[in-house]
């Protein structure tokens, strides 16, 4: 993510601004649990992408946390956990809690944007979390800089992660220790559960589009054309543990719309031979190509290892793509 007027970050807390240090988005998830969105803007800032879709999941994510996790989500036990009336109407309230603040941080952004004279678009985190000993939420809301380059996508396997069904400042703390297994030419790290169902990434969903296996038969007759092939989209299903992301839901809707048969079975490593295309979808970057993914050969201790003593095996994507 590139920065602009001078790396300006912005923190919204309740619709006021946070006038201390504020931390990269990274160090914010890690260090505040709650539920958590992020989107960004386009055309120059003039629109959020797909607003009403994140409102709506972190909407959803704060009703699993508080239900799943209260301690985590830092509600009263008595109102969230139990799920009564006050605690429906507290979550219910987040769209406009959220919206609120939305407004402060982006006059605060573009006016800093603008003396800058720059034209990078702004990234947008909004987090909400119980306040202790409270019955009422505290909505955080953070916004950096961003620009429009895509850089092209390496990605490794991690291993065992297990997932909420929910964005939550958890995951992220649990990803920290990941990082040491990312070689240093990889932008992002996709998870497993068993060194071959691939879920997803650590902060993206991950699809392939690969050839349809019918009767068993999985290579093209040579008479067969690559046009003639019928392809189907493939990723993880929810019941994995994968995040619902917003980008991944509007794949599915595209592929409905266009006919497309979308498959939710988490792509399999030994199957790669049959995959066309790999992509991964973040509210960031959209929809990415992925370039190479590499995989340790082996997963034995995988977890007490870095990146420099694993022994790696490489998929690249070809002109079949």
């Amino acid at each position: 993510m590139a920065s602009s007027g001078g790396g300006a970050t912005f923190l919204v807390v309740n619709g006021v601004r946070f006038t201390g240090d504020v931390p990269p988005v990274a160090t914010f998830l890690r260090s505040s649990p709650g539920a958590y969105t992020t989107t960004r803007t386009h055309g120059g800032a003039s629109l959020v992408l797909f607003w009403d879709r994140h409102l709506r999941r972190l909407a959803h994510s704060a009703r699993i946390l508080a239900r799943s996790h209260p301690g985590l989500f830092l509600l009263p036990l008595g109102s969230a956990a139990g799920g009564g009336g006050d605690a429906t109407a507290l979550i219910d309230s987040i769209e406009n809690l959220v919206h609120e603040s939305l407004l402060v941080g982006l006059r605060l952004a573009l006016r800093d944007r603008d003396r800058a004279g720059s034209d990078d678009e702004l990234a947008i985190t909004a987090l909400v979390r119980g306040r202790h000993e409270t019955d009422c939420l505290d909505v955080l809301l953070h916004l950096g800089f961003c620009s429009a380059a895509v850089r092209r996508r390496r990605s490794p396997f991690s291993g065992r992660w297990p997932r909420e069904g929910a964005g939550g400042g958890q995951v992220h703390r649990l990803g920290a220790g990941m990082e040491k297994m990312r070689p240093p030419s990889a932008t992002e790290l996709l998870l497993t559960n068993d060194g071959d169902r691939i879920l997803e990434g650590s902060v993206t969903n991950f699809f392939v589009v690969r050839r349809k296996v019918i009767n068993d038969l999985t290579d093209l007759p040579p008479s067969d054309s690559e046009s003639s092939c019928t392809f189907v989209v493939q990723t993880a299903p929810i019941s994995d543990g994968v995040l619902p992301g917003v980008i991944r839901q509007l794949v599915f809707e595209i592929c409905s719309s266009l006919g497309i048969l979308v498959e939710e079975s988490a792509p399999s490593w030994s199957d790669r031979e049959l995959w066309q295309e790999a992509f991964i979808t973040s509210s960031l970057r959209l929809v990415q190509h992925v370039e190479t993914i590499q995989a340790p050969t082996s997963f034995k201790e995988f977890h007490l290892k870095t990146w420099n003593e694993l022994s790696w095996v490489a998929a690249v994507s070809g002109p079949k793509l």
